[in-house]
Order: C-alpha cells, then structure tokens, then sequence
C-alpha cells in the first residue's frame, strides 16, 4: 500500500470513520509522523463546504498511533465563514488521543497587497543516482517508501558540528499529482536535524509542528521536493527546527516549524 492508496481511501471522505495501515508505515512503534498528519487533513479537505485552499496546519503528536490496530479519525469544523474554514481533526486508537490537528483554509480573494518571496535554496540538481539506499532493521520502516537525496547535513548519531539538512525528496511509488499532502508527508520523512549532532544512537521525537503554505501545490508525479532545515535552539532536551519547502523550479512552497524532544544521555 503506497502513499496515495492511503490518503484516497474512501474512509476519509467521511468526518468520523475508522481505517488501518499497515507496518510497513512505522517509524519505532508508532505511525510515520508524516502519513498521520497527512490523513488528518486529507479528513478535513473532504469536509470543505467549497474548494478552499491550506493556509496552514498545525499538528501535536500526542501518543504512538499503533499499525495494523484500527483507529478513529473525528474531524469538527469550528468555524466556517465566507472566506476561511477551519477545522479540528482527532485522531485516536484504544480511548487514546494520538494526533491533534488544526488546519486552517481560505478562499482566494481580490487584493491590493502583493510581496512576492525572493528566497533561493543552495541546493544542487536532484542526482536520482544518489538516494539514500532503505536497509531493513536500522531504518524506520516508512523509509522503504521515500527517496531523499541528501545534499546537505550528515548521517545521524555522527557527531556533526552543525545541524544544517537538506536535500531532494520524493515518495518511489508516485502515480497522481503531488499536492500539498505529498509536501507536509515527505518533509518529516528526514530525521530531525539534531540526530546529526548526536553522537551515539538516541531517540527523538517530534512533538508539534507548524506548516504554512505559500501557495497551492499541483505538481506532476515526477517532479521532486526541495528541502532545507536548521535547529535553531536547543537546550534542555528540546529543539527548535525550521525548514522550507521548494518545488524543484525554484519556487517556496511551504515554511516549517517543529518542536522536537531529544534524549541523547
């Protein structure tokens, strides 16, 4: 089961229901961040009351969302005006809440007010020939479905002095228009950018994240994501990671922010 026979299954067109995914999926014991948060607003988009384009999402990763147990996804809309929707999804397995998320969508509309991004990347071109290979047992499972070509950063647990990151990314298996969805699944498909800084093997975990985007994504199936990230701070046990997301034209799709826990003692 791809990425996109997930997040079009028929389940999600209604806003209580209940599905599955497979093994396959898991990063550790839990549910590939990427592809849960990914159902979630795939939820909310069927719940528009008219086509509405993602703003933003923000999503809090409660409790491990366990493969092959059935889950509920509940989504409410609190709020829906002439212009903007936004919307609450819950997702929850055995009386647990696993996932929040909050997805906000708006209406294009006539405006005076236009300042155009002028942000480049410092990426090279996609080198196909150089994807991280998947090898079963020291890779999260998910990562058998993701091609990321890393040009940026080092590998994790190497004791790198910096926590710059970035890279092409796409999923292997890609037979539709990449939209948005395709985006958000396939940036958290890298490892926290302080993995790279820690030296001996050490667990972490995203525990919130924002996304904002800057335009709607209707990209061809071939075409790859670009990917830049940074910590900005950390101290305590918890990071402060930013990244952007490029299209493979040059254009800024999206801007993240997420706050990861790290146990490196």
């Amino acid at each position: 089961m791809n990425f996109d026979d997930i997040i079009q299954s028929p389940l999600l067109q209604q806003p209580h229901c209940e599905m599955m995914f497979p093994e396959n999926w898991c990063q550790g014991r839990t549910a590939f961040g990427g592809l849960s948060a990914a159902i979630a607003v795939a939820n909310m988009k069927h719940q528009l009351p008219d086509p509405r384009r993602l703003l933003s999402v923000s999503v809090n990763f409660i409790g491990p969302l366990l493969h092959s147990q059935p889950f509920s996804i509940e989504t409410t809309i609190l709020r829906s005006g002439k212009n903007a929707t936004q919307m609450q999804t819950r997702l929850s397995q055995d009386g647990q809440v696993c996932l929040i998320a909050l997805g906000c969508f708006g209406k294009h509309r006539t405006s005076n007010i236009e300042v155009f991004n002028d942000d480049s990347h410092s990426l090279e071109t996609v080198n196909p020939e150089q994807v991280l290979p998947y090898q079963e047992g020291v890779m999260p499972a998910f990562f058998q479905h993701v091609a990321l070509n890393a040009q940026r950063g080092a590998m994790p647990f190497s004791a790198a002095p910096s926590s710059h990151l970035g890279g092409w990314m796409r999923f292997k298996q890609q037979q539709i228009r990449q939209n948005e969805l395709h985006a958000m699944a396939l940036a958290d498909a890298w490892p926290p950018t302080l993995l790279q800084m820690c030296n001996a093997p050490s667990p972490a975990s995203s525990m919130s994240w924002y996304i904002e985007f800057l335009t709607d994504i209707d990209l061809s199936a071939e075409q790859w994501f670009g990917f830049e990230a940074i910590t900005h701070h950390s101290q305590h046990g918890y990071g402060i990671e930013d990244a952007k997301i490029w299209s493979q034209s040059g254009q800024l799709l999206a801007l993240s922010r997420q706050t990861v826990a790290i146990f490196d003692n």
